[in-house]
């Protein structure tokens, strides 16, 4: 959302109450506050809405990447202050120092000459290309598996290890009515052009194609590609004229690949992603189809301050996929697939430290070109197996480089995906920094496992899908524990959706899944089975359920309800890790 230009987030349509950690939260409401204080503008739009400040249709957040950086700014400035967190900017890792089998030193190049170097007891990988594994030994992999390695039906018949998903050199334009802004035909440009990249149409000659115009919407009634990514919104924030980003499938760039090739491809593969953006732009001006008729728009104006940079387009081009980390869990598209999974949610996983969803995103690949996919998935979790590798022992994955596959990593790469991650592998190492313990030790131990959790959740991090109780709700914790530990009952309405309704009853065969998850967590013994049956649970039921777990709820309904059994367990629970929440 800062250096690669993004900063229309790509998120889900829960996130302004549910699916995002409480961090993440503020960061938006940060964002809000912004525009408020600076153009004078309403807290949510005339639809009712939460402000938008670009109005863009791809987010219910657009805004200019300056603004991510002062508010990212404004988060960190405590921790500067006291001394607690130190930024190295223009640095990258370069050369990794290990001893039985940890690594005890990164030294970082710095970009105005000389070496910084690192000692930790343990390290995060969140580069965006994942530059830390092969430095530090971890295995790791590229491109597309084979089927018969992951068992994903939309995977090759054999690895791929180049096929890399593409990258993009994004920039903002300002339309500006009656005026010429064409900049000078770009190197290249006729070569990229003549190759069919550049059109306001998508999947063009098949079932899925898109016929989209500029301002108007399409023929089949397609929203305008101005308002795809729009920053600024003139109407909205009384300014002379929109601003919008422009990232689009005509300025990836899928001809080479960043990763585990030579300094001196990978600067080429670089520039020729620069032209190819740039292209897109001459394109705009000079030959996209107008929607008054005619061709080009030489009124778009390139505006190089909102990347600050001289030549207009972002900082550091926008990375949809790295190296992957061959890790302890590796998420695949069958855990996601909502033709796989039949419940509300995706595949579960006990060891989770966080959330998301998004679909199965994948861009025009190196060396494939041809095939794009866009597969919907259920909303899922992020595994704590998926960040930590077999080697070295102190390191973890903090972004898009965990344990997925090519395909999965598709859903896992968006803005509030990655910031779970990151908040998860951060508290994941300042809890073994202060407890002693390594990483796998959490990973493979349920109590020390358990203890993480409950740190995130008090911090705000969903682990599971309940979107009736977001992290401020005073049973979040409590419920969410139970989740994770299998309170769910497959096939039950709960199951089916991904609401807790706390005031609703419960079935026998419910009670049973809520009393065995209670019990793993309280580390009590139960002789309930795992299915009871479809009646609604009594008073005399829940009694019965409870008294393996020591337990007697004095405050049930008269019909037991989800949420009186939560509201029972939460001082079992208090007592029981020795924390109120």
């Amino acid at each position: 959302m800062t250096s690669q230009g993004v900063a229309p987030l790509d998120e889900h349509g829960y996130i302004e109450t549910f699916g995002a950690t409480r961090r993440y939260a503020e960061l938006r409401q940060r964002v809000r506050t912004h525009y408020r204080r600076v153009y004078s503008v309403p807290e949510t739009m005339p639809d009712g809405a939460p402000l938008n400040p670009g109005k863009g249709w791809v987010s219910r957040l657009c805004f200019e990447p300056r603004v991510g950086v002062e508010v990212i700014g404004e988060m960190l400035r405590p921790y500067l202050e006291c001394g607690q967190l130190t930024v190295l900017y223009n640095s990258t890792p370069a050369h990794a120092e290990l001893e039985l089998g940890a690594v005890v030193a990164v030294e970082l190049n710095a970009r105005e000459g000389g070496t910084i170097r690192l000692e930790a007891d343990f390290f995060l990988d969140a580069t965006d290309l994942g530059d830390l594994l092969p430095l530090v030994g971890a295995p790791y992999v590229t491109g597309a598996e084979a089927r018969a390695d992951t068992g994903e039906p939309a995977a090759p018949e054999t690895a791929r290890p180049r096929e890399v998903q593409s990258f993009t050199f994004g920039f903002a334009v300002e339309y500006c009515s009656g005026e010429v802004h064409t900049i000078p035909q770009p190197e290249g440009y006729t070569r990229f052009r003549d190759a069919g990249l550049y059109s306001l149409e998508l999947n063009p000659g098949s079932v899925q194609q898109k016929r989209f115009r500029m301002f108007d919407r399409g023929p089949s009634g397609e929203l305008p590609f101005w308002s795809y990514r729009r920053l600024l919104d003139a109407e909205l924030l009384g300014l002379p004229h929109d601003v919008s980003l422009i990232n689009w499938e005509s300025n990836d760039y899928f001809y080479e690949t960043l990763l585990d090739v030579s300094p001196e491809r990978q600067a080429q593969a670089l520039a020729e992603a620069r032209a190819q953006a740039l292209g897109f732009l001459y394109w705009l001006q000079t030959e996209a189809p107008r929607d008054d008729g005619g061709c080009g728009y030489p009124e778009l104006k390139l505006r190089r301050d909102v990347m600050a940079t001289q030549d207009g387009l972002s900082k550091a081009p926008y990375i949809r996929e790295s190296r992957r980390l061959v890790a302890r869990t590796r998420v695949t598209e069958r855990h996601l697939s909502a033709s796989v999974q039949k419940g509300a949610r995706a595949a579960a996983f006990a060891d989770a430290v966080g959330i998301g969803w998004y679909q199965l995103d994948l861009h025009r690949c190196v060396a494939n070109a041809a095939t794009t996919l866009f597969e919907p998935t259920r909303p899922f979790q992020i595994p704590l197996g998926s960040l930590l590798p077999a080697y070295p022992d102190n390191v973890a994955a903090a972004c898009k480089n965990i344990g997925t596959t090519h395909l999965a990593n598709g859903a896992y790469r968006l803005h509030p995906v990655e910031w779970a991650i990151g908040e998860a592998a951060g508290t994941l190492m300042a809890w073994c920094q202060k407890t002693g313990h390594k990483p796998v030790d959490v990973w493979t131990n349920t109590t020390y496992l358990r203890r993480l959790q409950l740190e995130l959740l008090i911090r705000g991090a969903p682990l599971a899908w309940t979107t009736d109780l977001p992290p401020r709700h005073p049973l979040f914790v409590t419920a969410q524990l139970l989740v994770v530990a299998g309170a769910l009952a497959p096939g039950s309405r709960r199951f089916q959706c991904l609401e807790l309704q706390l005031e609703q009853p419960l079935t026998l065969t419910e009670l049973a899944a809520f009393t065995m998850a209670a019990a793993r967590l309280l580390e009590a013994h139960t002789n309930l089975q795992s299915s009871r049956g479809n009646e609604m649970a009594t008073q005399h039921d829940v009694l019965a359920s409870f008294i393996g777990l020591e337990l007697a709820p004095s405050a049930l309904s008269s019909v037991p309800t989800w949420g009186d059994l939560c509201t029972a367990l939460k001082e079992a629970f208090e007592a029981y890790f020795g924390i109120s929440f």
